[in-house]
């Protein structure tokens, strides 16, 4: 799946960004804790659309290491390894808004490096 294009309207009250219309998708909020980190892994049947919900949000995409701002998105295509961590300077803990297309399920996660003894 290509990316979804985002759209930006501007409204008389203000504006709103349409990320996805008439997808099949899920949608989370992932809370990173300062120093923690998910795993590093990667998804067979699923695309995803992070928006950095707070400033200090670390990804990590096919080896390279972005510091989106809060706001800015990040595609995470399918098959790609990926991982988001919190900094453990930060103060307090970071948000991902997560937009799932696709077939959505858990047992998707294909774990590569985990912290907590979950690789697959």
């Amino acid at each position: 799946m290509k990316r979804p294009e985002t759209i930006h309207v501007d409204k008389p009250w203000g504006c709103f960004e349409q990320f996805v219309l008439n997808t099949t998708c899920t949608v989370k909020i992932l809370t990173c804790k300062p120093g923690q980190k998910l795993s590093l892994q990667k998804h067979a049947q699923r695309d995803e659309l992070w928006i950095a919900m707070d400033d200090g949000v670390v990804v990590e995409l096919d080896g390279e290491r972005h510091f989106p701002a809060k706001g800015q998105e990040i595609w995470l295509p399918k098959g790609s390894v990926h991982r988001l961590s919190c900094d453990k300077s930060a103060l307090e803990a970071v948000r991902v808004l997560e937009i799932s297309l696709g077939q959505f399920d858990e047992n998707d996660i294909e774990r590569l490096e985990d912290n907590y003894g979950r690789v697959n």
